[in-house]
């Protein structure tokens, strides 16, 4: 409606209101350009032809005249209502010579009058006076005289014309609105109903963003942000469940031991023991259970600042392998590193170091009946590349995607050690933060293949 007021205010204004300014400006603007012909021809021989063509063509008087308003050129095609025929004039001469006082007085190359005819209001006309030089630097005065049409009619006509417009482009403008308004209005309404009802606790809702572009995106991205919320929620609700089952049944274990110690070991030193040792391990498990959600929360918090190092990937290989020499040698496991060239890595080190323990830990968990582990180091240009292979039952394709989720455990995971799916999601966080590229590749019924990639130092003459 304002854009449709702003239309119809210019349209009134130059059509109407300025419409007689603009006519007589144009009028003088024709005048001087035939001025300014005439002025070009004054050296050739045939400048009265020039004049006469000009005055016939464009029905105008034309009166040349030297300094002292002499007539040397004179062309009418107005016959006797050109003012300079007009037997109301005292003297003919007299009026050229007070043209010529008015603009010499003015102080311009050329001025434009408009005079009356004293006692004929209809008879309207311009008079243009320049002041022009030969090549000979003689100097010419031109009078040129040129009827103006009265407009009224005109603009009568365009009145109407344009109150009819008005009436019109209003009407135009109150339906586009109306029509517009809807339509933008229907879809952002269906999305706030949806909005209302998901935050009413409906995770299911779908945000329909039918019509315009713009609306289409909101939508998509409120789904996308109702399917993440909705994950979230019942991530939620199996970490609750998860921390449940893990802290219930080692605390469990925690008072039965303690019980048995009370009333039945506690005089025979050999059981005490044993039962002591139980109620350490599994206390060791609560521990490493609410360190990793308070981990997996400082990484997410960003309080836990990456200070990058440089270090020889043998060496700390070896550290983290020394930690599982036990589980090699007394319980079956075949946990091995295949190794290339030694590279001088450039990251955090511990924080790498946790997350070749999650994956090494999460890796023995799932490794299968063989207990083969195998991390395999393979050199590349600008980096190097871990993986930490399986035999174990695989993932569906399906699930890959949701593995590295905070507090996903594989649905049939079957296991004597405690986790709440943090572990991954610990590893994802870290190597979000170096910037580091991983990934999972899987087969169903022949393990999987965990991998990541971290940045090499630019000494690499210490690479061995």
């Amino acid at each position: 409606m304002l854009f449709a007021t702003i239309i119809l205010v210019l349209l009134w204004l130059f059509q109407y209101v300025l419409l007689e300014a603009y006519y007589e400006t144009m009028k003088c603007r024709d005048l001087d350009r035939a001025a300014d012909t005439i002025e070009d021809s004054l050296d050739s021989d045939d400048y009265k032809s020039v004049v006469r063509d000009l005055a016939l063509k464009n029905s105008l008087t034309i009166v040349v005249t030297d300094w002292s308003c002499n007539v040397v050129c004179y062309e009418n095609t107005l016959g006797s209502y050109s003012i300079f025929e007009n037997d109301i004039l005292n003297n003919f001469n007299r009026y050229l010579y007070s043209l010529r006082n008015r603009l010499n007085d003015s102080g311009k190359d050329s001025i434009s009058i408009k005079p009356r005819v004293s006692g004929n209001d209809d008879i309207q006309r311009i008079i243009h006076v320049t002041s022009e030089k030969d090549s000979g630097g003689k100097l010419y005065y031109i009078f040129i005289e040129s009827s103006v049409e009265p407009i009224d009619a005109t603009a009568r006509i365009i009145k109407e014309q344009l109150t009819f417009i008005t009436i019109i482009l209003f009407e135009l403008a109150l339906i586009i609105t109306v029509f517009l308004s809807n339509r933008i209005t229907r879809p952002l309404t269906k999305l706030t109903e949806s909005a209302e009802k998901f935050a009413k606790g409906d995770y299911d809702v779908r945000f329909d963003g039918n019509g315009y572009a713009e609306v289409k995106q909101l939508s998509d991205v409120l789904n996308t942000a109702g399917e993440e919320i909705s994950k979230v929620a019942s991530l939620r609700h199996d970490l609750i469940a998860n921390v449940s089952h893990d802290l219930r049944t080692p605390l469990t274990i925690i008072k039965s031991y303690a019980e048995m110690i009370r009333d039945l070991s506690g005089d025979n030193p050999e059981k005490r023991e044993e039962h002591l040792g139980v109620i350490i391990d599994e206390a060791d498990r609560l521990s490493g259970l609410v360190n990793n959600i308070l981990e997996l929360s400082k990484l997410e918090n960003s309080e836990r600042t990456l200070v990058p190092e440089k270090f020889s990937l043998h060496e700390k290989m070896e550290q983290v392998l020394s930690r599982y020499t036990l589980l090699n040698e007394n319980d079956g496991y075949n946990i091995t590193f295949e190794k290339q060239e030694d590279v001088t890595c450039y990251c955090d080190i511990a924080a790498i170091e946790q997350v070749l323990y999650n994956l090494i830990n999460n890796a023995v968990n799932y490794c299968g009946e063989d207990k083969t582990v195998i991390i395999k180091q393979i050199n590349k240009d600008d980096c190097v590349r871990m993986e930490i292979i399986d035999h174990g039952e695989g993932i569906d394709e399906k699930l890959l995607p949701q593995i590295f989720d905070r507090y996903y455990r594989a649905p049939k995971a079957k296991r004597d050690v405690i986790g709440t799916g943090l572990g991954l999601s610990i590893v994802k966080t870290i190597l979000h933060q170096h910037g580091f590229p991983f990934g999972v590749s899987s087969v169903v019924g022949e393990g999987s293949v965990f991998w990541f990639e971290m940045a090499l130092s630019n000494d690499r003459e210490n690479s061995k």
